[in-house]
């Protein structure tokens, strides 16, 4: 059983029509999939067509789908289910796509880790320091505390590129940024959970080496944005990971003096830096979502770069 957002089924289509179709393995899969951005449900912009194509993307890949809703009734499920029993025999997957409010939970499971520094006044030193520089943000909260900082420095937003979606993509966006701008400082501020789905991206990215470029990671040892179950990046070390992969400088820091002092170090460095910062779990309840639209984000962005 493999449970996912919708988001993830573009991860899993390689493994899904070349190892577990019938056709090659014939393993079968039960997939759970929370399904954002249904058509008609108000969600952020990067689900929107993600979900209107997941229905679609499952049946092209011949998985049998189940969308369960809050009217859906336990005869319903259990009959599906052995229906579904039969599809499985023949080594075929199916998927139970879950729409948003479908099932009750009790008592909310609350996660912590032992760090201080909160990650929106992290990114608060970040901004201080990179002054004008270009800066690419990972995809969920980081990206909308970039955007409250600006609002409430009275800055504009052309220095950000906000990654949303794509999660585990914004250090590859800020390399090739960075390979295109010699002459100006990229930052990435990435994630713990970004960075491991596509750690493959940071070895590529040693390899470079691009001289103007820092590597931010804040690791709060979770998926906070979808719930804040834990990433094993609290069971890592990635700065030895990082210097494994050949950046010429890899440091962890968990507080705001050693913090200051990196980012001084990086702005100031002819070298490729990483910097991982410890943070503790949680945002404000009121934080926001940009006001902006992805498309003047990135147009923005790009008179700025040019």
């Amino acid at each position: 059983v493999v449970y996912m957002q919708n988001s993830g089924i573009g991860n899993i289509i390689n493994p899904v029509a070349s190892l577990l179709n019938d056709k090659v393995y014939a393993i079968p899969c039960i997939f759970v999939v929370g399904w954002r951005g249904e058509p008609g449900i108000h969600d952020e912009p990067q689900h929107i067509y993600q979900g209107e194509v997941t229905l679609k993307l499952l049946e092209d890949m011949d998985i049998a789908t189940f969308v369960i809703g809050k009217e859906t009734t336990e005869a319903e499920l259990y009959a599906k289910m052995k229906e579904f029993r039969n599809v499985l025999t023949n080594g075929k997957s199916v998927a139970f796509v879950v729409r948003k409010g479908a099932l009750e939970y009790g008592n909310k499971v609350v996660y912590s880790n032992e760090y201080q520094m909160k990650r929106e006044e992290v990114l608060e030193h970040i901004v201080a320091v990179t002054e004008n520089d270009p800066i690419v943000s990972t995809t969920g909260k980081a990206s909308r505390e970039l955007f409250e900082i600006r609002e409430r420095n009275g800055q504009g937003h052309e220095c950000d590129f906000l990654t949303v979606g794509s999660m585990g993509h914004s250090s590859s966006i800020a390399l090739g940024i960075a390979m295109s701008k010699k002459n100006e400082k990229i930052w990435c501020v990435d994630g713990d959970g970004a960075c491991l789905m596509h750690m493959g991206s940071m070895a590529v990215l040693a390899s470079r080496k691009p001289d103007n470029m820092v590597h931010i990671v804040l690791n709060n040892t979770a998926h906070e944005t979808v719930g804040g179950m834990p990433t094993v990046a609290g069971n890592i070390n990635l700065v030895t990971i990082a210097e494994g992969c050949g950046y010429p400088y890899a440091i962890c820091v968990d507080n705001f003096a050693d913090l200051d002092k990196e980012l001084k170090a990086a702005k100031e460095a002819k070298s490729l830096r990483f910097i991982e910062v410890k943070c503790a779990l949680g945002s404000r309840a009121d934080l926001g979502r940009p006001t902006t639209t992805a498309i003047e984000n990135k147009e923005r962005f790009m008179e700025r770069l040019n």
